[in-house]
């Protein structure tokens, strides 16, 4: 699948902020909601209990099969219904703050959440849209901001504020594929949709909010409404051992690891998750994963850290470290920051890696870096963003000072 930045309706990279509506206080949106959260909703306003599983089924059509944004569009939904849910409802989506359209095709999006209550001014943050030939990758978020501390992560460098709801989560599709225009009939002549792939890959860490990113997860898959296939849908975890089997009986996904180390001592100051959770025990889990197979291969996730991980001796240790774990190994050249103290590998050095791995019958694409010029690289998310909001604040303040003297 190949999609040409210019064919879409949406701004240019500089262009303004974006403004669109948000889900008012007393009128929550049910946008993103599961089967369940809605029949709860509908039940509230006095829809009888006998009606119930019909008309969750028909907002369900109309919501995540057809991209509805008002209940008025719904026509086999009753007009008194219709008045009666947008009385109390709405089908907003997460604000659409800012788009970024970098010059190889991803997009980046700046969401900003409903807020939770009266002090919340609404939570932040950012999703990344991928096109490929192939396919079209959507990286989601699972957490505000991120508490596992990776030394290598710009991402991981900013304080967790709060767990991500399943619908805020949900949400984020909604806002990819309303972008997109990725809705049945919306590009005529057009067989396969942008979206088909999704990668919890974003902000946090989704084993530390996997109820909701559970939750998440049937809706985006459901065969009746989002339609993804769970086995296009992946779950990147840094190594919270005691949730992977759940995740794996619960969803059905597929597995990534962020290994980035073959040794404890090396991955203890890489991924500090690690001294909780040793490598050896990352794989008993990993070995133990639901349904792996060489047909449902885990992905490890190896950064190219130059002079620190890239050797020789290091591609061997991992070749052994997986013996016997069906495997793919997705080697990332490191995206580089204001601050950190790593650099990326030589091109040469990504390479001769690789070709060992290969060659030892493991898979191991170098991922290529996408959207590094608007910062929507992996490890990059949030950082440009926050940045800027400092800057403005302290010119800010620079001002008032010079008013008050």
């Amino acid at each position: 699948m190949t999609m040409q930045a210019d064919s879409l309706t949406a701004p240019a990279p500089d262009a303004p902020r974006v403004s669109e509506p948000r889900p008012s206080q007393s009128r929550p949106s049910l946008a993103g909601l599961t089967r369940e959260a809605l029949a709860e909703r509908l039940g509230a306003i006095g829809v009888p209990e006998r009606e119930l599983r019909m008309r969750v089924g028909q907002i369900w059509q109309w919501l995540y099969g057809r991209g509805a944004t008002d209940f008025a569009s719904m026509s086999n939904v009753s007009k008194d219904l219709r008045a009666q849910l947008a009385e109390h409802f709405t089908l907003a989506r997460p604000e659409v703050v800012s788009e970024q359209i970098s010059r190889d095709g991803t997009r980046k999006w700046l969401l900003r959440m409903a807020p939770t209550g009266p002090l919340d001014r609404g939570a932040e943050i950012e999703v990344v849209y991928i096109p490929e030939a192939d396919r079209g990758t959507l990286c989601v978020s699972s957490q505000v901001g991120c508490t596992l501390n990776c030394t290598f992560c710009h991402t991981g460098t900013q304080k967790l504020v709060r767990n991500l709801s399943a619908a805020e989560i949900v949400g984020q599709l909604l806002v990819a594929r309303d972008r997109l225009r990725d809705y049945p009939g919306q590009q005529p002549g057009r067989a396969s949709r942008f979206v088909t792939n999704i990668v919890f890959m974003g902000m946090g860490e989704p084993l530390y909010n996997l109820d909701n990113a559970r939750d998440a997860i049937a809706v985006m898959s459901d065969a009746e409404g989002l339609q993804l296939s769970r086995r296009r849908i992946t779950v990147s975890t840094s190594g919270v051992v005691p949730e992977i089997a759940r995740l794996g009986a619960e969803t059905n996904t597929m597995l990534a690891i962020s290994l980035h180390a073959t040794n404890d001592e090396l991955r203890n100051e890489l991924v500090p998750i690690n001294r909780k959770y040793p490598i050896a025990e990352l794989l008993d889990a990993c070995r133990a994963y639901p349904g792996v197979s060489n047909a449902r291969r885990i992905t490890f996730e190896y950064v190219m850290l130059k002079g620190v991980n890239d050797s020789l001796a290091e591609a061997k240790a991992l070749v052994r470290l997986l013996k016997g774990i069906p495997a793919k190994i997705n080697l990332i050249p490191f995206n580089p920051w204001p601050g950190s103290r790593y650099e990326c590998s030589d091109w040469e050095q990504i390479e001769r890696f690789s070709d060992y791995v290969f060659n030892a019958g493991y898979s191991s694409p170098v991922r290529t870096p996408r959207g590094r010029d608007i910062l929507a690289a992996c490890g990059q998310l949030k950082s440009e963003t926050e940045k800027l909001r400092a800057r403005a604040r302290l010119m800010l303040e620079e001002q008032l000072a010079l008013s008050s003297e």
